[in-house]
């Protein structure tokens, strides 16, 4: 993630991709349905069932992987910015094949941003740095990956952010930070020694590269052999295609000199033909059988939209003791590491509310304290109590979805005076939808409402949206879904992503309740198309 942060750029659409000035438009790849194989809801999946697989490895937004190897197993967490319960936990003994655990955050400290996720010493440790007043790094442990975790201490490290957890060779235990600084911490992880302290100048890309920024974050150290290395990631984390990159360097130390990669920078997007933009964020992992890879995030050509996805990219160390990533753009099938044990990938979106499922699931935007106790499960539905009088501070319940198309639909029940309806939400400023109470229908866009045509249908409907590559359409039914009406309002939102409104996040389906009362939502259908 940037440090520099940009609220919005003047741009135009060319297609569904957003055309960068002084290059020419950039142009979608055809993808064929084919070219995954599908899961739960029709999802997406990474592994082709026969041997390979085809990037991403996590679909939609999974910015900022953080990754570790425990045993047989692995766990990976990410990014969730304004999310919460957030800092969801996912497990795989492949490296392919992903289910998401829970969430180990539930405390709202701020817009989360690149964690470190460690194990030291028997325990877990995630080192959290949040947007907030102030800015700080704060840290959970726990001694199950399961929780419970602890909550979260403030370290007061309120000028940096993306730490990354090292243990020297002397056992010293260090926050690195982005820019090239550390700090010590002290034997158990939960307080730092001294002060930050500089300890590495980043390699430095040519002047006449479009790049967002220099932006020297998101450090990475890992230990090989006799090496300590360095990954990080320059060049911003957005903006131009080919800005963002992951860079290397080595020690015999942790307390350097670091001596910088002769083959920097390891990863760049260097068309607007690729498929993948902006790649960067790197981590390195062995498989379980011994061969290595790196963990980073790229956004999809044509489709910002769905955020900074996890992709994986097989590494090579070379008889210099330095390592290359093989995969080329990433564009192609790869063959998987063996070993391991595949389990079921994902999860289903679609949701008959037996249960509540916050976190893994689910997930409140930017939630008041009390959040959580606005939501239980009743006789098979959802009951969100109404907050605020729109999306923009209803704080909606959202959901992840990867693909570039789907549609979900949702049976839905309000109050006397309220308010619900369906999203697509990036966030309080940047939303589509639609919502009615018992007498009209109101329409989402571009984060203002607009009063519609009378609702004829009362207090209770069935709604279905269907974002289809950016293009949005409604269906009504009065009958639970079997007849349906078109509704007389389309939208396009091809242009509801970063580079627009800034914030690093994705357009996510999701769900709200304004306005007294309480909704009733049952029968949540996903599919992706």
């Amino acid at each position: 993630m940037t440090i520099s942060r940009r609220d919005a750029m003047t741009a135009t659409l060319a297609g569904s991709a957003l055309a960068l000035a002084g290059t020419r438009p950039a142009q979608a790849i055809p993808v064929a349905p084919a070219d995954w194989k599908r899961g739960f809801d029709n999802q997406r999946i990474a592994d082709l069932g026969d041997g390979r697989f085809l990037n991403p490895l996590l679909s939609g937004d999974r910015p900022d992987p953080a990754i570790l190897k425990d045993g047989a197993d692995y766990y990976m967490t990410f990014s969730t910015f304004d999310s919460y319960p957030g800092v969801t936990i996912w497990h795989s003994r492949d490296l392919i094949n992903w289910e998401p655990r829970g969430a180990a955050l539930q405390k709202n400290i701020g817009s989360v941003w690149a964690v470190s996720l460690e194990k030291h010493e028997g325990r877990y440790f995630i080192y959290i740095p949040v947007k907030a007043s102030p800015n700080s790094i704060f840290v959970i442990h726990a001694d199950s990956i399961d929780g419970p975790w602890s909550d979260p201490i403030d370290l007061k490290l309120h000028a940096h952010i993306d730490p990354c957890h090292a243990v020297g060779e002397d056992g010293s235990r260090w926050l690195f930070l982005s820019g090239g600084d550390r700090i010590r911490l002290s034997d158990d992880g939960l307080s730092t020694v001294g002060a930050v302290e500089h300890v590495y100048d980043p390699w430095r890309y040519p002047d006449s590269w479009d790049v967002e920024g220099f932006s020297p974050e998101g450090p990475k150290i890992h230990r090989h052999g006799d090496w300590f290395y360095m990954l990080t990631a320059v060049g911003g984390t957005a903006g131009p295609p080919t800005g963002h990159m992951v860079i290397a360097a080595r020690s015999r130390s942790i307390h350097g000199p670091w001596e910088q990669h002769p083959g920097n920078p390891l990863v760049r997007t260097e068309s607007l033909s690729e498929r993948w933009w902006s790649r960067g964020h790197a981590s390195l992992i062995e498989a379980p059988d011994k061969s290595w890879w790196a963990v980073y995030h790229g956004f999809e050509n044509g489709l910002w939209t769905l955020g900074r996805q996890t992709l994986l990219d097989p590494v090579e160390w070379t008889d210099d003791c330095w390592f290359r990533m093989t995969g080329g753009d990433l564009s192609q099938p790869i063959a998987k590491p063996r070993g391991g044990k595949a389990g079921p990938h994902g999860m289903a979106l679609s949701d008959d509310f037996s249960r509540l499922n916050l976190g893994a699931k689910w997930n409140f935007f930017r939630p008041a304290a009390d959040e959580a106790s606005r939501a239980r499960v009743e006789k098979g539905a959802l009951v969100l109590k109404g907050r605020g009088t729109a999306p923009v501070d209803s704080s909606p319940l959202l959901l992840i979805a990867g693909d570039p198309a789907y549609e979900f639909q949702c049976d839905i029940e309000i109050a006397a005076g309220g308010t619900a309806g369906l999203l697509l939400f990036y966030d309080d400023k940047l939303y589509c939808g639609l919502g009615f109470d018992e007498t009209r229908f109101v329409t989402h866009q571009y984060g203002m409402e607009r009063g519609r045509p009378a609702n004829p249908h009362g207090r209770r409907l069935t709604m279905k949206v269907t974002n289809r590559n950016h293009i949005v359409s409604y269906h009504l039914s009065g009958d639970g879904g079997r007849t349906w009406d078109r509704f007389d309002r389309g939208m396009e939102v091809s242009g509801y992503h970063h580079n627009v409104r800034g914030g690093f996040l994705m357009l996510r389906p999701g769900l709200y309740a304004a306005g007294p009362g309480e909704a009733r939502f049952r029968d949540f259908r996903f599919r992706a198309l």
